[in-house]
C-alpha cells in the first residue's frame, strides 16, 4: 500500500486548471462557433463588424468609460503591452513596478531595450510580494501588472496611484480583467489577453487608452524606429480605425467568434459582477482547505493581494521543506505529475521561473464544484508523493 488514505471518490468533472489557455466557458462546445466568418476577409464590411462587435461587448461587459478607445492587436496581451510602452515612453520619468515573471519583462523592455533615462525600477522579492507601491512619482509614467499571474500577487487596489498624476500609467491586466475591479480613472493604458479570464482563444491581444493616452500617442514622437505592427499614428494623428475594428494585421475570425462567444456568456449569467463573484467563490474554496490543511500554504500569505484567478500554493510540511532545493522542486513536479496522471488537474505545476509548488487557476470559467472535487485530491497526492519519495511520515 503506497498511501495512507484511499482515492477520493468524486473526480472534478472538467480537470483543466491551467493558467492559460484556460477551461472554455461552462457548456461550450464547437457549435459556439458556427457564427464564424470563415473564408471573408477581415477587411470586408462582415469582418469588421465582427470585430468591432467583439470591442463593443468588451466595453459593455467592463464598463470601459466611452471616451476611451479600445483596439484589437497582434501577438497577445505581450503585443499590447509592448506596442504601447515603445510607443508612449520616455516623455516622462518611468517608474516600473514588478512581482512575477512576465511584469519583470517590461523591466527589460525599459530598463535593457529602451534604455530610458530616469527609469526606476521596483521589483517585489521574493517572490509572493509587492515592491513598496508608494514609492510611485505623480511625475512619472507608471508601469505595473495589476495581477502576477506567476505569483498570484495582485495589486489590493489602485489608491496608490496618485490621482493628480502627471504622468500616464501602464496596466498589464491580461489574468484581472474581467475577474478583479479596474479603476478606470487610475489607469491609462489597459491591456489583456482573450485566453485568461473568459477561456478565449490565443494570440489577440486588447488594447484600452484613455484621453491622456491618446494625447501622449499624437503630442510624442518617440525617438526609435517602430514597426509596423506598434504603429498605432496616422500624420500625428490617432489611426481610428484600429480601434473600429480595421486591425493592423490578419486576426483570427474564428478565435475572433469564440471570444464573442465568451462575452456572451458573460452577459447571460450576470455580466461583470458575476464573473468575479465566480472567481471569488472558486478561491474561497481553496482559501478554506489550505486553512485546515498543514502540508499547504499560499504562496502569498497577505490575502488582501492574494490572486483570485492564478492562485499560487506551496508545500510547507517541514518533512518537504527540510529537504535540499532540488528535492522540494523535485516534491512538487512529481505533485502535478500524479494529479495529471489521475486526470482531476491537468498543468497544476507552478511556472516555471517561480517557487516550486501548484498553481490552480480559479478563473470565471471555472466550477466551483470542480475547485471542491479537487481539495481531496491534492491532499491524495500529496500522500503519494511522501510514500513516492520514501519521506517518513
Amino acid at each position: 500500500m503506497m498511501t495512507r488514505i484511499s482515492p477520493p471518490g468524486v473526480r472534478p468533472t472538467d480537470a483543466r486548471f491551467s493558467s492559460g489557455p484556460t477551461k472554455k466557458r461552462p457548456g461550450w462546445n464547437l457549435q459556439a462557433l458556427d457564427g464564424a466568418l470563415l473564408g471573408r476577409s477581415h477587411r470586408s464590411k462582415p469582418g469588421k463588424a465582427k470585430l468591432k462587435e467583439a470591442i463593443d461587448r468588451t466595453r459593455t461587459i467592463l464598463g470601459v468609460p466611452t471616451d476611451f478607445k479600445i483596439a484589437i492587436v497582434p501577438a497577445s496581451d505581450t503585443g499590447a503591452v509592448e506596442m504601447a510602452l515603445w510607443s508612449m515612453l520616455g516623455a516622462r520619468p518611468v517608474d516600473v513596478f514588478a512581482w512575477e515573471s512576465f511584469g519583470e519583462e517590461w523591466v527589460t523592455d525599459a530598463a535593457e531595450q529602451l534604455k530610458l533615462i530616469d527609469c526606476r525600477i521596483h521589483v517585489g522579492r521574493p517572490y509572493g510580494v509587492l515592491p513598496d507601491l508608494s514609492l510611485a512619482r505623480a511625475t512619472a509614467d507608471i508601469v505595473f501588472t495589476q495581477n502576477g499571474t506567476t505569483s498570484g500577487v495582485k495589486i489590493p487596489n489602485f489608491d496608490w496611484i496618485p490621482a493628480d498624476r502627471e504622468g500616464i500609467t501602464f496596466n498589464d491586466a491580461t489574468s484581472a480583467a474581467f475577474a478583479q475591479p479596474i479603476v478606470w480613472s487610475k489607469c491609462d493604458v489597459v491591456t489583456f489577453s482573450w485566453q485568461k479570464v473568459l477561456g478565449g482563444e490565443a494570440a489577440h491581444g486588447m488594447l484600452i487608452l484613455s484621453p491622456r493616452a491618446v494625447a501622449r500617442l499624437e503630442d510624442y514622437v518617440p525617438p526609435r524606429p517602430l514597426p509596423k505592427i506598434f504603429r498605432m499614428t496616422k500624420k500625428g494623428k490617432l489611426d481610428q480605425e484600429l480601434f473600429e475594428g480595421a486591425t493592423i494585421n490578419t486576426p483570427s475570425l474564428l478565435a475572433t467568434e469564440d471570444y464573442i462567444d465568451a462575452l456572451k456568456w458573460a452577459e447571460r449569467i450576470g455580466g461583470l459582477a458575476a464573473l468575479q463573484a465566480r472567481a471569488n467563490a472558486n478561491t474561497h474554496v481553496l482559501t478554506e482547505w489550505a486553512a485546515r490543511t498543514p502540508w499547504v500554504d499560499f504562496l502569498v500569505r497577505d490575502s488582501s493581494i492574494r490572486s483570485n484567478t492564478s492562485v499560487c500554493l506551496e508545500v510547507v510540511d517541514p518533512r518537504v521543506t527540510s529537504l535540499p532545493e532540488a528535492g522540494q522542486a523535485e516534491f512538487a513536479k512529481k505533485l502535478a505529475e500524479v494529479l495529471e496522471k489521475e486526470g482531476v488537474a491537468l498543468d497544476a505545476a507552478s511556472y516555471r521561473s517561480a517557487p516550486p509548488g501548484l498553481r490552480i487557476w480559479c478563473g470565471a470559467t471555472i466550477e466551483q464544484s470542480d475547485v471542491q472535487s479537487l481539495t481531496p485530491w491534492l491532499d491524495w497526492a500529496f500522500d503519494t508523493c511522501l510514500a513516492l519519495l520514501k519521506i517518513p511520515g
